[in-house]
């Protein structure tokens, strides 16, 4: 008899793909909301030169909401929701690798490690240009200037709204840098998130089942599923932090050179300035970490196809 605990993987043969990319979109939106504050503190507290602005996750986000109400905390938002296509991109691939690799290993740690990494190279090739045009507006603040643009027509950083500031500030960054300006970060960024998401999926599936053998068989799976999660997403935060303060740096402030923006840092804020968000990171993971994969996981079943639902111990 099938032990109960085993956690059983819905791989990509078995969705219906209409009802997952419906239901994915919808998830993806939602998710962005609720955490979208912490991913725009975060960026400034790796931005900004030591304390200057702000003394930590809590200090931001209360400085933040005075100065510029619940609005503040969703600057660059609207831009920012065009990365739903890349988070499609980024499942769709991730299944697809998985279904590729599993011909030549049946490994679950190395189909997720190579699904993983490969799913994230094709999504930041879609997220780079939009994550450096919503970070410069994550910049837009009232008094001393963050980031290298600001929205022109109110020296606040208020002017024009939504798309108003987008645009001046897409204009900004093609007149300083060209199209090029738009990929600035671009290797930053993949190594930083394809060694976490390459990380992330074999310690989810680690700590799952490690939770799965420990847990009583009547427990639901999704339960240590969304325990193993945040779990999964500290780890890898914790090994790829100094990279994403580095990615951070080299597209806000407009930098050349990774090797010289690791050493600018070490020799204005020592080793413990690699370290830099990484409570905001891991904050806004955490919760977010949990919707994610009770979102994605419960995705996945409500997308399973007919005939296989009865055949699935959750």
């Amino acid at each position: 008899m099938e032990d109960k605990r085993n956690i059983q993987i819905i791989e990509w043969e078995h969705l219906d793909k209409k009802k997952f990319y419906v239901f994915g979109v919808a998830m993806t939106m939602m998710i962005r909301v609720s955490v979208y504050p912490f991913t725009l503190i975060r960026t400034r507290l790796q931005v900004q030169k030591g304390r200057s602005l702000y003394h930590g996750t809590f200090d931001a986000f209360i400085k933040i909401l005075r100065a510029d109400g619940v609005t503040g905390l969703y600057r660059g938002f609207l831009v920012n929701t065009f990365t739903l296509i890349s988070g499609q991109c980024y499942v769709t691939t991730y299944e697809l690798t998985r279904k590729f690799v599993a011909d030549y290993s049946q490994s679950n740690t190395v189909k997720s490690l190579v699904a993983g990494g490969s799913a994230s190279l094709v999504a930041q090739s879609i997220t780079v240009p939009i994550d450096v045009v919503s970070q410069h507006l994550m910049m837009q603040r009232k008094g001393e200037k963050m980031g290298r643009f600001q929205v022109r027509g109110n020296p606040e950083g208020q002017g024009v709204v939504a798309f108003g500031q987008t645009k001046d500030i897409i204009r900004q960054i093609l007149r300083a840098d060209g199209l090029r300006g738009f990929y600035r970060g671009y290797v930053a960024s993949l190594l930083t998130y394809i060694p976490n998401s390459a990380v992330w999926w074999p310690f989810y599936h680690f700590y799952a089942e490690q939770l799965s053998s420990l847990c009583p068989k009547e427990c639901p799976h999704i339960v240590f599923q969304a325990i193993s999660g945040p779990l999964a997403a500290a780890t890898a935060s914790i090994l790829t932090n100094p990279m994403d303060v580095i990615r951070t740096r080299v597209q806000v402030e407009g930098k050349n050179s990774i090797i010289l923006t690791f050493r600018q840092l070490m020799a204005e804020e020592g080793p413990w300035g690699l370290m830099k968000g990484l409570s905001a990171r891991i904050i806004s993971a955490t919760p977010s970490t949990i919707v994610i994969v009770v979102g994605y996981e419960s995705l996945k079943k409500l997308s399973l196809r007919p005939e296989l639902v009865d055949s699935r111990h959750w």
